[in-house]
């Protein structure tokens, strides 16, 4: 198995030392998984953390194994001082029951960010109140605690709403001080995403590279050279890869997205589970 870079005390050491830098530097913790910890200008949001093995757990004795690559970098009840948390959508990657109740214990005051499309189910999955997330859909905002989040639909493997026209899928853009930042969740190309995406001059954005295979029996996500493609496209200053060297069945070489990237002149960092990624204007 992969070992984390910083774990469990020695991890939660190191955020607390960047807290204490409370400056408009902008600090990324890669938790694994699409599941991302970034602060700046005193706010701390966590985007989509997967911090358990209830997929493993799950499908253990079936035809589709999730076998761990990568440890677990901490025990979600230890990850305090959150002030906003997301997910993306329903998959259990993105909303895992056992990670985001720690969570809420650790954190009594904690924002949940989801698409408004799934409220419903979000509620019967953490079996809460299912008026206390804050539901965004395509091209809605919300300022919440100060951080503005930008809603955009994500197409895994396609576009799909509601009977309102709400996204499932969404990723979400926030303005967190100084700095524009988009987490895709999960997502493929779709015409009108790189157009979007544009308008926000990003100066960070965390795009999957996992890409499709048909005998993986689940949805896609770009692929290292699309990842690289839209980043090129829309300009954006950095890019971290995610979605990869978690589950054996479903993963990538970030070696191809370094490849990608270099291949467009596109500014890149690839992390290991617990690193961080720290950026000053």
């Amino acid at each position: 198995m992969k070992p984390a870079f910083l774990k469990d005390d020695d991890l939660i050491a190191d955020i607390e030392s960047a807290r204490k830098n409370n400056t408009d530097t902008l600090h990324t913790w890669w938790l694994g998984q699409s599941g991302f910890l970034v602060m700046s200008a005193g706010k701390t949001v966590l985007f989509d953390p997967y911090l358990s093995d209830s997929l493993t757990r799950k499908y253990a004795t079936t035809d589709k194994p999730h076998t761990r690559i990568t440890e677990q970098v901490i025990d979600p009840s230890k990850l305090e001082g959150i002030d906003i948390v997301t997910s993306s959508h329903n998959h259990t990657d993105h909303l895992d029951k056992e990670t985001l109740t720690a969570l809420f214990r650790a954190n009594p005051e904690l924002s949940f960010i989801i698409p408004e499309a799934n409220r419903a189910f979000i509620a019967d999955r953490l079996e809460s109140d299912p008026a206390q997330p804050i539901g965004l859909n395509d091209g809605l905002n919300a300022s919440v605690k100060g951080v503005q989040f930008h809603g955009i639909a994500s197409a895994h493997d396609e576009l799909k709403t509601n009977e309102k026209g709400e996204h499932h899928f969404m990723g979400f853009i926030i303005e967190l001080g100084p700095w524009k930042i988009y987490h895709s969740g999960d997502t493929r190309l779709y015409g009108g995403l790189a157009s979007s995406l544009k308008r926000f001059n990003l100066d960070l954005a965390f795009l999957p590279i996992n890409g499709y295979k048909l005998e993986r029996r689940v949805a896609g996500n770009l692929s290292s050279q699309e990842a690289a493609q839209l980043a090129d496209e829309c300009s954006i200053k950095t890019v971290v890869p995610h979605h990869y060297d978690l589950f054996e069945f479903n993963t990538a070489d970030p070696a191809d997205f370094e490849n990608a990237c270099q291949s467009r002149n596109v500014s890149f960092h690839i992390l290991r589970t617990g690193q961080r990624l720290s950026v000053e204007r």
